[in-house]
């Protein structure tokens, strides 16, 4: 079924994420094409709980929460893509992160955007080019790597390795 509308709103977004305050770094899809590409926003205000330690006197956003946020923003692409909404026992697991590069500082009052392009899908591995901007600059960049899993494939896999399956050790 072809969505007409194009953007979620916070509510729609949760539907298609686990995360939650404080880790929800998507505040808006924008717009999105299946099996193509994204356009979500994450508005970065002086409340942000990591603002306290990075870096009081002058508060800039971790990259790994911008990576963090382009995932959360592929992870409801795929979910998209695949005409699917993700049930309590599914979840999306980084694989691999490559050329990482970080352009410019993100603070308060910046606007995240991040344009999100599905690049293939092998195996059961999604691979994505991750761009995020504010203001137009070039904020960030990264290709990454993520799986869809279940609680259920988990414990198959610690059964089948004598495994823990919440730690993998």
């Amino acid at each position: 079924m072809e969505n007409i509308d194009k953007s979620l709103d916070i509510n729609q977004i949760k539907q298609y994420l686990p995360h939650r305050y404080p880790m929800l770094l998507v505040d808006r899809v924008l717009t999105w094409e299946s099996g193509k590409s994204i356009t979500a926003i994450k508005n970065v205000t002086a409340n942000e709980e990591f603002f306290n330690g990075h870096f009081p006197n002058k508060p800039v956003m971790p990259g790994v929460l911008m990576v963090e946020a382009m995932a959360q923003t592929a992870a409801i692409l795929s979910f998209l893509t695949m005409g699917q909404k993700p049930d309590e026992n599914t979840i999306v697991y980084f694989v691999g992160i490559d050329n990482v590069r970080f352009k410019r500082p993100v603070g308060p009052g910046d606007q995240l955007k991040m344009d999100v392009e599905i690049l293939r899908v092998a195996r059961g591995i999604w691979k994505y080019k991750a761009v995020a901007t504010v203001d137009g600059q070039l904020a960030v960049e990264a290709e990454l790597m993520c799986t869809l899993r279940t609680t259920n494939d988990e414990l198959k896999t610690a059964a089948a390795t004598g495994t823990s399956a919440s730690t993998g050790a």
